[in-house]
């Protein structure tokens, strides 16, 4: 019958456009799928990277009393890119006479010690710190690396509170 093929137009197009559409969709898929992947890999870890910076600042004001500051928590001496304990150093200005005054020092306020906020700092540390993460692309790996990242948040919380920020 000559006119079979005006009748199975319209499934014809139909069936073309969703072949191509699925061809066209794995390869947009793969692409945006990774690209979304980038993206949230990235997230996670600037803000596992972020709660491992407020570890590091809360354990170097907690020793900052005792003179031996370090630069994590958990270890018992050393010094950072700023300076012992993490402070930062002002620079010397010179006068009019040559001689150089140090400008007074900006610091944070220490924080009193506290056996229970030291705790918390030590353990923050140790669940945000990005060295340990995996960067697997496994359910395991994610699963763990979200578990982590929510109870450090957790931790910063309690963390916030103790201190008053």
């Amino acid at each position: 019958d000559p006119f079979d093929s005006l009748l199975t137009l319209e499934d014809d197009f139909y069936t073309d456009g969703y072949n191509q559409g699925m061809a066209d969709g794995l390869i947009a898929g793969r692409t945006e799928g990774r690209q979304l992947g980038y993206e949230r890999g990235f997230q996670k870890f600037a803000e596992a990277g972020r709660l491992q910076g407020r570890a590091i600042v809360w354990a170097s004001r907690l020793r900052g009393r005792g003179g031996s500051g370090a630069g994590r928590p958990g270890s018992s001496s050393g010094s950072t890119a700023g300076g012992v304990g993490g402070e930062v150093r002002g620079t010397a200005t010179g006068t009019a006479t040559g001689t150089a005054e140090p400008e007074p020092e900006p610091r944070l306020p220490l924080l009193p010690p506290n056996p229970r906020l030291a705790k918390h700092v030590t353990t923050l540390y140790a669940l945000a710190e990005t060295e340990s993460l995996s960067v697997e692309n496994t359910d395991e790996a994610v699963a763990d690396l979200d578990d982590r990242l929510r109870r450090a948040q957790g931790r910063a919380k309690i963390i916030e509170r103790m201190v008053g920020e």
